[in-house]
């Protein structure tokens, strides 16, 4: 059985779509996101960096941080998209 060419083609191009992971919904962690209403970290891009940062300000031990990032973003965290 001989398949038509465009066939072919639309079968080469969802093959290489597949394989090179493309991902048409987008990434809720690209960028870091904030809330407008108090300026506290929303997705877990922003909330890392913001962990991060205050670690390094002295202001959390390293056990306090890496428990709010566990928290936060951690495989049930608060800050996946499906949990805000």
């Amino acid at each position: 059985m001989k398949l038509p060419k465009i066939i072919l083609f639309y079968i080469g191009i969802g093959c290489t779509l597949l394989l090179s992971g493309c991902n048409f919904i987008g990434d809720d962690n690209d960028v870091a996101v904030y809330s407008k209403e108090n300026g506290l970290p929303v997705n877990c891009r922003a909330f890392i960096q913001y962990a991060i940062d205050e670690h390094r300000a002295g202001k959390y031990s390293a056990n306090d941080t890496f428990s709010a990032i566990e928290r936060n973003c951690g495989k049930n965290g608060w800050s996946w998209k499906n949990k805000r």
